[in-house]
């Protein structure tokens, strides 16, 4: 299981403290950030971050839960979504939303940040009153696409397994450019952008180019 990056991640954590504190009028208390396994299968999810660290036990229920999942992404759903947790679907043993509510909280806004191949970033935000007018969640959310760079880019920085050279040469390749096209740019050698595609191929586990392009995006860093 995956520590939340905030916890080993001040910089990360004051970030988050400080967006929990600006969004006080709307009662908000807590922000989870959740991001797909990159080692895992299509529906498995990761706790990225929470805040406070209190409710990690109550946002890991979340990432196990099916809800907002892949069937959601990739359906015609829409990528913010309101709740009143009590109100929606049936509380089962276990379910996520009991230990929510068992926490006080009433409403969760959940906006999503696509990433290629189906997966995405989740941004919950829970409030422990209900929100009554559209127009809040609305703020809510353009609050979290407003931030959501500078966590993002602080996310990376903390949970990044990449070289800046590494990371250079597979954004390269993605963008279509063959070895020798990004030594051009990189101003190195083809072996040299050979050498780094490869250390980054065993960091992220996987045989082949288009593979390690594909996780680092489900890690955040392209």
């Amino acid at each position: 299981m995956l520590t939340p990056v905030n916890f080993d991640s001040p910089a990360l954590d004051s970030l988050l403290s400080e967006w929990v504190s600006a969004l006080r009028e709307f009662a908000v208390e807590a922000v989870v950030v959740l991001g797909p396994d990159p080692f895992g299968g299509r529906s498995d999810r990761e706790v990225v971050a929470v805040h406070p660290p209190v409710q990690a036990v109550a946002a890991q229920a979340l990432a196990r839960s099916e809800d907002f999942g892949a069937p959601w992404s990739g359906s015609d759903a829409p990528l913010v979504a309101w709740q009143h947790i009590a109100k929606s679907d049936p509380v089962a043993p276990g379910n996520w939303r009991m230990l929510w509510l068992a926490r006080g909280f009433q409403t969760v806004i959940r906006i999503e940040f696509p990433l290629p191949a189906g997966r995405a970033f989740e941004c919950f935000l829970f409030s422990p009153r209900e929100l009554h007018d559209r127009a809040e969640a609305a703020s809510l959310a353009w609050s979290a696409l407003n931030i959501w760079p500078v966590v993002r880019r602080t996310l990376v920085q903390a949970r990044g397994v990449l070289s800046p050279r590494e990371r250079d040469c597979l954004a390269h390749a993605f963008g279509g450019m063959t070895a020798r096209e990004s030594a051009l740019v990189l101003e190195c050698t083809d072996r040299t952008v050979n050498y780094h595609l490869a250390n980054a191929m065993a960091k992220l586990k996987v045989d082949n180019k288009m593979a390690a392009i594909q996780r680092a995006c489900w890690l955040g860093e392209l």
